[in-house]
């Protein structure tokens, strides 16, 4: 009986081997382990990518996978991949610079792969719901480490309620899952299914509270009323416009009162402006703005093809001045913090050109109605607005959510306009 159970598990491990379909449920797991453990570990977010990627291996359709890969959605990040590997040989920079800056572009060769497994994927969904959750149990442990500072496993005294990563990554996610909720916020509204709609709204809230009395980003502060102005614009009448924006303008001043640390956060903005025009002081808004200037007369220099791939740094300590009075002037580094400089002086107008081809060619694609054009469009719209202030597209964690986000609602948005596509043909 024992061996003929054996025999059995054997013969059922063996056809789950030999099953396209049980290899598309192993990529969609490892999808949603990798999307889970974004907010809270970049190690274990590569080792769950790399996993997902071999397991769409075995079965892949290989010619059907390079056919995907001609629509411009998908050729638009691969030109850029190979723009930076190609910067490599008019670059100045020693050879490791080189690759090192070529490799904050490698991130964007998964977002294709993405796109052509959800297009045949059902299960798309849970991988948004499984970051959702992720973030949810990430403000309660913000809360916390806010209370209980020895919680945190970060060390930095000045970084209050951060657990891991930093202020600026758990704002972005905290700011992107709220706004995010609106869509089925109000979709559940319609459907008089108020209880769910309640427990959404709930949830939203907590990411607000937590941004407005435990920390949030200056970035997120900017870009959180645009992307309310785009749901607004889409997605509401006139009327539920105003109310909610009165709402939303009575929620601010009451915030705004209620929490010291929203005031210091904002009245940091002319603070730091004016320390940096008085003294040259090396605050965060006065580096960013000579970083600006900096990077736009590298630009200046060669506009056409850039300085190469990993040049910046190079071009930052030629004209440091001495560290003195004016210690801003003096700072060296090889990230403009802001995503069109930071292309434009590596790569020049064919860098920017194939930058914004990217947004708009994500943009378009994100045009119609449901869940997953919304989240597609939002993860879109808050990459382009905060990245004004960061390159956020090439750093770690804002680049994956950006990847992660568009690759996966964009298949969901594709299966949608091809009902023909069945579960069982999941390439993978």
């Amino acid at each position: 009986m024992t061996a003929l159970a054996r025999e059995t598990t054997g013969e059922m491990l063996l056809r789950r081997l030999r099953s396209p379909a049980a290899w598309s449920e192993t990529v969609d797991l490892f999808a949603i382990l990798t999307a889970a453990s974004l907010p809270w570990s970049t190690s274990l977010t590569g080792i769950f990518n790399v996993l997902m990627l071999l397991c769409m291996v075995p079965f892949l359709d290989v010619r059907a996978f390079l056919q995907s890969l001609k629509r411009p959605i998908c050729a638009a990040p691969i030109a850029l991949v190979l723009l930076a590997l190609v910067g490599t040989l008019w670059s100045d920079a020693a050879w490791g610079a080189r690759f090192y800056a070529v490799n904050p572009t490698m991130k964007l060769l998964v977002l294709p792969v993405l796109l052509y497994h959800f297009e045949r994927s059902p299960r798309g969904r849970w991988i948004f719901v499984a970051f959702l959750v992720s973030c949810a149990l990430l403000s309660v442990m913000s809360w916390l480490v806010a209370f209980y500072p020895n919680l945190a496993l970060k060390t930095d005294p000045a970084e209050r309620g951060i657990f891991v990563k930093n202020y600026i990554d758990q704002s972005q996610e905290f700011a992107l899952c709220a706004v995010a909720l609106a869509y089925p916020i109000v979709m559940l509204l319609r459907e008089r299914r108020y209880w769910f709609a309640g427990l959404l709204t709930a949830l939203a809230l907590g990411f607000f509270v937590n941004m407005t009395f435990v920390v949030v980003s200056r970035t997120a502060l900017v870009t959180i009323p645009i992307m309310f102005g785009v749901f607004a614009l889409l997605h509401l009448k006139r009327r539920s416009i105003g109310l909610i924006s009165a709402a939303l303008l009575v929620g601010a001043v009451l915030a705004w009162q209620a929490s010291p640390h929203l005031r210091h956060t904002a009245e940091r903005f002319s603070d730091d402006y004016t320390r940096y025009v008085e003294n040259g002081e090396p605050t965060s808004l006065g580096l960013r703005l000579e970083f600006w200037r900096k990077s736009l007369g590298f630009f200046a220099e060669a506009p056409i093809k850039g300085h190469g791939t990993g040049s910046t740094r190079g071009l930052f300590e030629r004209v440091a001045t001495p560290a003195g009075r004016y210690q801003a002037s003096a700072e060296v580094i090889g990230n403009p913090h802001n995503q069109t400089l930071n292309v434009a002086v590596q790569w020049g107008m064919i860098g920017i050109a194939v930058l914004y081809a990217i947004w708009i060619l994500h943009l378009r694609l994100f045009r119609g109605e449901g869940l997953a054009n919304w989240i597609g469009l939002l993860v879109v719209v808050q990459n382009v607005f905060t990245s004004l202030f960061n390159s956020h597209l090439f750093d770690f964690h804002e680049g994956w959510m950006y990847v992660i986000g568009v690759g996966v609602a964009g298949g969901m948005v594709l299966r949608a306009q091809q009902p023909q596509v069945k579960m069982g043909e999941a390439g993978s």
